[in-house]
Formats: C-alpha cells, structure tokens, sequence
C-alpha cells in the first residue's frame, strides 16, 4: 500500500488526508480534517492487500463496531465508520498528547500516587469496554495514551476479539510480549482477566521501571510468563506500599481463577486502598487455604493475621490496632457493596466444596480449642504494661516476656515520632506469659506542609475527604462550579493549588466542580433551498457544528438542501443533531462521475522475520540497489514486519534488510499491479 497516495484527497467528500501519523499491521492511521464539522480527526485505512481478504475485512469492520458501540471518557472515540470503492476506514477521534510509554521513560520510576491515578483510569476503560462484551487483548503503555490534563486513553482496539467469538491467540494478537497473559503466551482462551493481567504488568513496570520478565528472545519472555514467579515489586523498589503491591500480584496470578474476577473488583480495592495508603487486604485463596497478605508480605512489612475469612468474600485487612474505634457504618456498607459484588462473580465455587471446608473447619477449630484449654491449664499469666509512650526499642529491652508487633503508625501532635500511642490489649489486662501485644506508632506532628494531589475527575465528597485527611482544614477548602464539556458534572475540573503543589494547612485550598457543558443557544437559519457547501457554512457561522446529511432523490438540482430536521428561525442548542436532506437528483441522471487519475504503480509486500536477539527497540531499512527507501522503528519484543516495495514497472526487484547497519536478509519479489 502506497502509504502517501491518500495524502491530499477527501475521502466522501469529507475527510480530507493531511499526513501519517501511525501505521499497524492491518491498517494505516493518518491526520485529517473533517471538513463539516471544521475539526482535526485520526483517519484509519485498511491496508490494500488486506481489503481483498474477506476474513480480515469482516475483522477490522468487527472492531469499528466493538469500539463504536463504547462511549467512556478513557476511551479513543470512533466518529464514523465507512466501506466505500475508495477505502474501508475508521474515523477516531485525534489525541493530543504522548504515550504512556513515552512519560515512563522520560520520568523512570514513578510514584505510587501516579501509578495508581493512571491504573484507576485504565481500569475504568477496560470496565467500560468489558461490559460492552469487547476484551482489548494488547493492554500496553504504548496503547495507553496520556493528556496534557493528565488524564488517559486506552487506544488500539485493532486486535480486540468479542468475547462470544471465543478467539485463541495469533501472530497479530500477540502484541508487545512483556505484557501478555500466560493464556495468551499458551495460545489459550482469553477473556477479560487476561486484560487484568495486562494491566497488572503495566502498573509492575510503572512502580519499577522494568516489566516482570525479560529474556533473550520473545519465546523466552512467553514461557516466563507461563512459568510465573516474577519478583516481588518491593525488592526493586521498596518505595512500593504493600496494598498496592498486592492488588499487583493478585492480578499478574498465572491461574485466571486466581485474578480479580473483573475489573469492578479490582478498581474496588484500588478505591479503597487510595482512601488508606497504609492498609494491607486479606484475601483467602481457597485452593491453598492461604491469605494473601501473608503470600505478598514484604520482610520489613508486618501484617495482621485475622482468621480466614469465608471462601466467597475477599474481605479488606486495615492494619489498624484492635484497640482503636469501629468503622463508621459508611465504610461498613461499602464492605458489604463489594462483598456482593465478589460472591456474585466467584461462581465456581460449588455447593459441594463449601460442604467439604466448612465440616473441615470445624473439626480443626474443635482440635485447636481443645489444645489451647489444654495448654492454659498450665500457662502463666500476667499484666500487660502499660506501653503507651515508650518506643519500640525500649519496650524490647525492659519487657522479655512479650512479643510486639507494630501494626501502623499515624501522626499525633503530643506524643513524639517513635513512641507507642495505643495498644491491644489495653494495659492491665490479663494475657498470658509470651503474648503478643500489638502497637500503633506516632509520626510526631502532621507536617505543616502537603503536596496536592492529581484530583481531577474526582468527586466533590472524594476530594474534599482526602484534602482533609492530609491535614487541610474543612474551613479552609471553598468549592466553586464550572461548566466543562470534558469533565462529567459532579467531578472535579481543577484545583488551586494545582498538583505537585505544596499546601498548608491553614491554606485556602479552591475546588472547582463541573457542571456539565454550557448549554449555548442559537437562532438556527433557514438553510433550505441552498447548495450544501454554503448551508454547511451558514450552519457552521451560526454555531450549528453537529450536521448530518441524508442523500435523497429529488427533481432538485443535485447536492441542493431539500429540508431541514428542525424549525429554522428558532433557538436550539448548539450541540444539537441537525439533519439536511440532500438531493442527489432522478435515478435517471446519467451524468458520470468525476474521474481521477493515477500514474501506474506496482507493489508486492514481503514478510520480514526479525531477529530475536536484539535487545530494546531498534531501526530496521529497506534497501533497493544499495539505496535505503525506507526506515522503521521496531519495538523491542516485535516478531515480524511487513515492508511494501513498490515501482513504476513491472519486473523483479531485489532487496535487502538492514538491522542496526548490519545486514539481516535479503531476497527479490516480482512487482505486480497494485489493485
């Protein structure tokens, strides 16, 4: 395919093709103009070769359908979608920013704040598009595209399967091998938790700086995913909160079965976890009868050890003291929302096994009360100190007989860094001899200064709750309302202070909310009658940018405005549909349409294997007669490539591929006519 044949011409008499700005295996992606609504649009054209190929013209209009029938804010928007004599082709909406990939290496390691800001929005894509039936299947940070707003888009549903369909893996499937699923690397079937999987690796990377596995070659990259054991994050980067460690590794699990059911789910514990940083979870693995927070614990981390929950809820673990108060019932019923949401998606669980647990749970808890009444007959016990104010290290050195476990920390502004400020049990208690004893901590005095947060897109209560919780005053926070036609109304549009900030907390910190978009009224013209050119004109002077056109036949003269949907000389919104009827003349016009031109060309596409023992990303050439005619980039892990070698006439054309100035192969392709 002529890549820049396209340039210049207007596709439907409407999207005129400006330049490339993207090619993929089956389609190229060019810049262009929508000329009725006067906006910049990402144009996407089948490939020529594949458009003689019904199989792949079914799935590359199956994935225009899967991604139009999504709207959600964190999703490419598809505009149009058309099957013409000139292309079959996509129209997307054209992003204004840099890859996810792009802003990881430029920035390296992220934060935790940023990586789950980032994770939390592609969640809510993968969300949208899984109830819309569609898995994305290449979940990336190169398809994950980033604003300026510093909001994301998850981009490149081009190999995105219905779920229906039941799809295994292909070579086009394959995407970049560092984020696939171990289903994905076996050829397996894929569903929506593969996408969880994707994400998971994403968000090891962003935390870390580096995928899970790595290898040699793209084989040796799949069978470390299929084999599993990537190291924890924590011992990369021991930055990494323990939480956030473990929604990683529950969703980077090699058995789907194991992974968070959906993507609710797994947003759900992001949520929660973005609410306390400091808790940890307590997940029950029924197959290993293990908690998690005791699979994914960091060494220098302790963990509490509640009893293990029942086999169909993944209960939340805060690594709070016992001694403290009870949660407000707000926390309560969102515990019982998610607990809903588990039990209804862990239907494999039969009736059968919940049976066989439950009578062996019994029996061992009858065993483990027996031994402990036993073994008490003759335990001695004693008081608990008092330990309240005393630092760790002291209480080590004075009391031998028992055992502290340091369960958080928080500020307190009388009791310095280091010192206990509560217990359980509570001084005085009688405990036995050698009990634990477990203690929150005090990081002396809240810090006078904070660092605002990305809050965008947030909720009024979220913000506000979480400004609050750092330290900023409830007098001090002021909400104003904006209208916006990008943030939905409720959400959060922007903050002063702005995020990365530094704030106090006496400080006046200004919240604005949306209120939706700005209804703008208009008087609409009266457009019939009129050439369509000149009605789009007038519509467009006027503020009317949303116009459809609906072809008709009439004795009209041809491309003349028959009607209009809506009254003209009344005011509408102006975002509102407005349909013209456009005619097209008698069936009878025999007037022939307008030719064009081509000079002949000949084309012939060659398959290029590429070596598996280049490490990260590199150029590959295409060179004919020692000249190079071509230069791609090629992403680290890529298998395979497709270069079109074209000409003037007919014949036999050598050629060679050069990888990194040395050369990788060479061959000769007979030059055919390019259809």
């Amino acid at each position: 395919m002529d890549m820049d044949r396209f340039i210049g011409r207007l596709l439907d008499n409407r999207y005129e093709i400006l330049e490339v700005i993207g090619t993929g295996g089956m389609a190229v992606v060019y810049k262009a103009r929508c000329h009725r609504l006067n906006r910049l649009v990402a144009v996407k054209i089948l490939r020529d070769d594949y458009c003689q190929d019904e199989e792949f013209r079914q799935r590359f209009h199956a994935e225009s359908q899967a991604v139009a029938s999504m709207s959600h804010p964190n999703i490419v928007s598809v505009y149009d979608v058309s099957t013409s004599p000139e292309a079959d082709y996509i129209v997307m909406e054209l992003i204004d920013g840099i890859s996810l990939k792009q802003y990881m290496e430029k920035k390296g390691v992220l934060n935790w704040k940023e990586t789950l800001h980032f994770a939390i929005q592609i969640g809510k894509a993968l969300e949208h598009a899984h109830s819309r039936g569609v898995v994305h299947r290449d979940i990336k940070p190169h398809n994950v595209m980033v604003l300026k707003n510093g909001s994301v888009k998850v981009a490149d549903f081009g190999i995105a399967r219905l779920m229906s369909k039941g799809n295994t893996l292909t070579k086009e499937a394959l995407g970049s091998v560092h984020y696939i699923s171990p289903e994905q690397a076996k050829g397996g079937r894929v569903d929506n938790r593969s996408d969880l999987y994707s994400l998971g690796v994403v968000m090891y990377e962003m935390m870390t700086g580096r995928p899970p596995y790595d290898g040699e070659s793209p084989v040796a990259v799949a069978i470390k995913h299929i084999n599993g054991g990537a190291a924890m994050p924590s011992s990369l980067n021991p930055n990494i909160p323990g939480g956030l460690e473990q929604i990683i590794m529950k969703s980077m699990e090699n058995d789907p079965a194991n992974r968070y059911a959906s993507a609710a789910a797994m947003l759900y514990d992001m949520d929660e976890f973005r609410k306390e940083p400091t808790m940890l979870f307590d997940y029950y693995n029924t197959s290993t009868g293990l908690d998690d927070a005791t699979k994914f614990q960091s060494p220098a981390r302790p963990v509490t050890k509640p009893a293990p929950p029942p086999a169909t809820a993944a209960r939340r673990a805060s690594a709070k003291s016992t001694s403290q108060k009870p949660r407000p019932s707000s926390n309560s019923q969102k515990r019982s929302r998610r607990d809903e949401v588990i039990v209804e998606e862990e239907s494999r669980s039969k009736a059968s096994t919940i049976a066989v647990l439950v009578c062996a749970a019994v029996i061992v808890v009858a065993l483990v009360i027996f031994g402990v009444v036993l073994l008490n007959q003759g335990a001695e016990r004693i008081s608990a100190p008092k330990l309240e104010g005393m630092t760790v290290e002291q209480i080590q050195k004075e009391y031998t007989d028992i055992t502290v476990l340091v369960v958080d920390s928080d500020y307190h502004e009388t009791i310095p860094e280091g010192q206990v400020i509560s217990q359980s049990p509570k001084a005085n208690a009688s405990v036995l001899a050698g009990s634990q004893i477990t203690v929150v901590v005090s990081k002396g005095p809240r810090p006078k200064e904070m660092v605002m947060d990305n809050l965008i897109t947030e909720t009024q209560k979220v913000t506000v709750d979480h400004l609050i919780s750092l330290g900023v005053k409830e007098k001090n926070i002021s909400i104003r309302q904006e209208n916006s036609s990008t943030v939905k109304p409720g959400r959060v549009t922007r903050t002063d202070p702005v995020a990365g900030e530094t704030i106090s907390e006496d400080q006046m910190v200004i919240i604005w909310v949306s209120l939706g978009p700005e209804v703008q009224e208009r008087t609409l013209p009266n457009v019939q009658g009129l050439s369509l050119d000149t009605a789009l004109m007038t519509l467009e002077r006027n503020g009317f940018m949303n116009v459809l056109t609906n072809p008709v036949e009439s004795e009209k003269a041809k491309d003349t405005v028959i009607s209009q949907s809506h009254t003209p000389f009344m005011k509408y919104d102006v975002t509102t549909e407005i349909i013209l009827e456009i005619s097209i003349g008698m069936s009878n016009d025999t007037t022939p349409p307008p030719q064009i031109e081509f000079d002949p060309v000949y084309s012939e596409v060659v398959l290029v294997m590429l070596p598996d023992d280049v490490f990260g990303d590199y150029t590959a050439e295409l060179r004919i007669n020692g000249e190079v005619v071509e230069t791609r980039q090629i992403l680290a892990g890529t298998i395979s490539t497709e270069f079109e070698i074209t000409g003037k006439e007919k014949g036999t054309v050598e050629y060679e591929i050069w990888v990194k100035g040395n050369l990788h192969t060479k061959g000769s392709v007979e030059l055919t006519e390019d259809e």
